[in-house]
């Protein structure tokens, strides 16, 4: 058995707590394994298995988010120029994820990359003229960054016939569509990276993983240590821990987590529960003639993370196609949560924010509700904007995990729904949390790398710097002005991580 599920209980002090068996939480803990091996850490996951929520292969879009083809990161400003900034910073972040995972591969700490990453182009797609005209501008600019150099656009049919010969399929000539595509995108199975890192650190670091143990109340003691109370869901057991400095990576759970700990930088938070649906495709004939993945622009009162998009899944060595997705709604913060997630999670500190963002967000609600009463057939009727002969039988509808979208204090409007991960930070940096679902584990290592530099600044600057340096070469550089740097990190992660592009 592994040594940490030979222990019958946690040890009543840890220098690190880590909350959470999702991607983040093994992230922060190889990270300050890396840096610091003498740290005692303890990892907390309320399943009996790493990665069952968010992180899960099926509960996200297995998306390397690096800004390819998402194009709610390069919007359109009034003057008709497109902003790139953000997309800058996404593919920036993407590209810092995959020196470390070189790294982890690197060092033999995990093996066989290409069972959780695989080259997959990313491509968008629109439809008419001016939304052709946005592309070709969106192409334009973002072809003078480096960062992405090699992306092509189209919007001649036989090219797009080349590059996704099934949407193409029962197309009109003179229909106008147009496209990017690049070559450098990428299909992650983020379920598998999590449980490779969870076993390297079971087994060659100091890191102690408690399955089945579910961390309930944090509460900050007079000597600044966390006190959280622990139950073995085994075996009914309760017991205190105390810690040095917590992270909170639970996912939706993050919520009340959090608001337990009474920090001041708490207050004012809500969230928001969402879930989604997949239409998904295992037939191979139709697989085999669609490889990539392919965004268009979300409808209007549509989130940023309901923007349609026809994908190639390799999950566990099967390819299968993903169409979505489909917002769905539960009171749940987790797939595995309580229903009674949502109603406990409003308290006075955020019901003025709660409050506000629902009512400057009604067309949203009218959106989710039109959303969850959509049978199967409707799903389809959308899926054949994409694919025109897209035949019912050949796919069924799959359920995918729960976000919970922040919801923020607003001074104008009481409070502003977020569709971004943030990290929240108390004063101290003994206590740090992610909030948020996009893009979310893509990011995973940059959102980490944050938490370091907010709570253990210091040592990030001096002790730790040569470290995080030989992890992520990249480290405290832009790529996006470094040319010849970028094309060296692209080239090494290529080789390490096994990537065909």
């Amino acid at each position: 058995m592994p040594k940490s599920l030979n222990k019958r209980t946690p040890k009543p002090h840890y220098d690190v707590v880590l909350i959470g068996g999702g991607i983040m939480s093994t992230t922060l803990a190889t990270l300050l394994s890396e840096l610091d091996p003498h740290l005692e850490i303890a990892i907390f996951e309320r399943l009996g298995r790493f990665a069952r929520e968010s992180s899960a292969a099926w509960n996200n879009a297995g998306t390397g988010h690096s800004a390819f083809c998402e194009l709610n990161y390069t919007p359109e400003k009034e003057d008709g120029s497109i902003d790139i900034s953000k997309a800058e910073n996404i593919a920036e972040q993407f590209e810092i994820s995959k020196q470390f995972w070189a790294y982890l591969v690197n060092k033999n700490f995990i093996r066989n990359p290409k069972e959780f990453i695989s080259s997959c182009p990313h491509m968008s797609l629109v439809f008419g003229v001016n939304d052709a005209e946005y592309l070709r501008k969106r192409h334009e600019k973002l072809t003078q960054s480096i960062l992405f150099k090699g992306m092509e656009y189209t919007t001649d049919h036989q090219k797009l016939q080349e590059w996704i010969p099934l949407v193409m399929s029962k197309r009109k000539d003179n229909e106008v569509l147009a496209a990017t595509k690049m070559d450098l995108g990428t299909d992650v199975n983020f379920g598998i990276l999590t449980r490779k890192m969870g076993r390297y650190l079971v087994d060659h670091s100091n890191v102690e993983v408690f399955l089945y143990h579910e961390a309930k109340d944090l509460d900050l003691q007079k000597d600044s240590k966390w006190s959280i109370q622990v139950k073995d869901r085994l075996n009914q057991h309760k017991q205190e821990v105390v810690a040095d400095f917590v992270f909170i990576g639970a996912g939706g759970y993050a919520l009340p987590l959090l608001d337990s700990s009474d920090i001041p930088e708490s207050e004012g938070y809500g969230g928001f529960p969402v879930s989604g649906e997949w239409l998904v495709s295992h037939n191979q004939e139709l697989v085999e003639k669609h490889h990539a993945k392919v965004y268009t622009q979300a409808t209007v009162d549509a989130p940023p993370m309901s923007v349609p998009h026809l994908d190639l899944r390799i999950i566990d060595g099967k390819k299968a196609l993903l169409f979505g997705p489909f917002a769905g709604f539960s009171t749940k913060f987790l797939k595995e949560g309580s229903y009674l997630d949502l109603p406990e999670s409003v308290n006075f500190k955020n019901i003025r924010s709660l409050f506000g963002a629902w009512w400057h967000n009604i067309p949203l609600t009218k959106y989710l509700v039109q959303q969850v009463a959509m049978t199967k057939s409707q799903r389809m009727q959308h899926l054949r904007e994409f694919v025109k002969d897209a035949k019912e039988e050949d796919w069924e509808i799959k359920v995918a995990g729960q976000r919970v979208q922040i919801i923020k204090k607003d001074e104008k409007l009481g409070g502003k729904l977020e569709f971004g991960t943030e990290v929240v930070v108390n004063k101290n940096g003994t206590i740090a949390s992610l909030l948020g679902a996009s893009p979310g584990a893509s990011t995973a290592v940059y959102a980490m790398i944050q938490v370091l530099e907010k709570c253990f600044g210091e040592k990030m600057k001096n002790e730790w710097k040569d470290k995080i340096l030989e992890i992520v070469p990249s480290y405290g550089k832009k790529l996006a002005e470094n040319p010849e740097l970028a094309e060296e990190i692209r080239n090494y992660t290529k080789e390490k991580l096994e990537l065909e592009y």
